[in-house]
């Protein structure tokens, strides 16, 4: 990858693969399948919060002092996108096809809304503010991706 917006971008699109497998299973109604895929879009989805709250945030904070600023924004929105994921799989493990549908639809507007932010917006202020130790960020981020074990997996 050759900028961070590029490699954070990248991931968005592998938790977008997962939540759209979930979502086909959930459609099918084929419920152990889409508790796996779940499962796996959680663990993404919760270790790409971790990757930018635990490296990159604190980074472009310091960099920059700005600690109200887009990454503050980003945190509430992580946290509200925690909630709704919580809300997902309490509808899917009362297997409750409607409920599910509401809520996997409600998740995906919050996560293309958010993804937009953070890709045109976020990502290349990143870039351009850490471009001197962007090699690194993103060795630090790949890694932390790649191990795929957030802190926390449940909202």
């Amino acid at each position: 990858m050759s900028t961070l917006t590029d490699l954070m971008t990248h991931d968005h699109r592998q938790c977008d693969d997962a939540f759209a497998s979930a979502e086909r299973h959930a459609g099918r109604g084929e419920w152990e399948a889409a508790r796996g895929a779940l499962e796996l879009f959680a663990r993404a989805l919760c270790t790409h919060f971790d990757a930018e709250e635990s490296i990159l945030f604190p980074r472009f904070e310091e960099a920059t002092s700005m600690t109200h600023g887009p990454t503050q924004v980003m945190r509430e929105e992580h946290r509200e996108l925690r909630a709704a994921l919580g809300r997902l799989q309490d509808a899917l493990e009362a297997r409750d096809a409607d409920e599910y549908a509401g809520e996997a639809e409600t998740l995906l507007i919050m996560m293309q809304q958010h993804n937009m932010k953070e890709e045109s917006i976020l990502y290349p202020m990143c870039d351009r503010r850490l471009h001197g130790e962007r090699e690194d960020l993103a060795l630090a981020l790949g890694q932390r991706l790649a191990a795929g074990e957030p802190a926390e997996v449940a909202p």
